[in-house]
């Protein structure tokens, strides 16, 4: 199954940070969202950046902020008050129903939509409870903190199992996304579709965006 009108985003993870702005209008007039990998240190092993460096960024492309930190709940608000139109946490950090119900009514009070993600070994009946409300699923094909990771073709039947279930659901796939594997992620029903370094180590990164649309 193909979907149509599939979304890229970029995640600046691999961007080159001396020259943060340079590298956002690179890929701003091909891209769709823009995205920004949140590690803490603990649920990661990877410590990345916060809303004091995002908040410098100029674009036009919707930020998507990818919390991949053990307490979500508690970084929200610095992310919403810089301009995140879109916040997503992992499911394996919130595990009561009550708790991620919380988590996306807090994002959407401040104006932004909703994800949760789920790591490669996560079955999607451990989101059950809150997919008929959630804006969007992150099928993670690598294990979250680090680019430039090998694709993980077993996470596919999960996107197949979400797009047969949830026909309109925004479904996001993250790491190892080039040419190829694009092609596997947009045949299971991912409309969505963030990639780092294949986009920012790409000499010609317009053309690299347009192959993960199939164009």
């Amino acid at each position: 199954m193909t979907t149509p009108s599939v979304l890229i985003t970029p995640s600046i993870l691999s961007a080159n940070f001396a020259i943060l702005q340079e590298e956002v209008k690179s890929i701003e007039p091909y891209a769709d969202w823009i995205q920004a990998d949140v590690m803490d240190g603990h649920f990661v092993s990877n410590l990345s950046f916060g809303a004091p460096v995002l908040r410098w960024i100029e674009t036009r492309l919707p930020l998507d902020v990818h919390l991949m930190v053990t307490n979500p709940a508690a970084r929200i608000a610095e992310f919403l008050a810089i301009g995140a139109k879109h916040i997503t946490f992992h499911a394996e950090t919130v595990e009561e129903t009550a708790e991620r119900e919380a988590i996306i009514t807090d994002i959407r009070r401040g104006g932004a939509t909703a994800g949760i993600a789920i790591n490669p070994e996560t079955p999607v009946s451990f989101i059950d409870d809150i997919l008929h409300e959630i804006d969007l699923v992150l099928v993670m094909s690598v294990h979250p903190g680090f680019s430039n990771q090998t694709f993980m073709e077993s996470v596919l039947p999960k996107v197949r199992e979400l797009r047969t279930r949830f026909p309109a659901l925004m479904i996001q796939m993250d790491g190892g996304i080039d040419a190829s594997t694009a092609v596997l992620c947009r045949e299971a029903g991912a409309n969505n579709l963030v990639s780092a370094s294949y986009i920012f180590r790409s000499s010609d990164r317009a053309k690299a965006i347009s192959s993960l649309r199939g164009s």
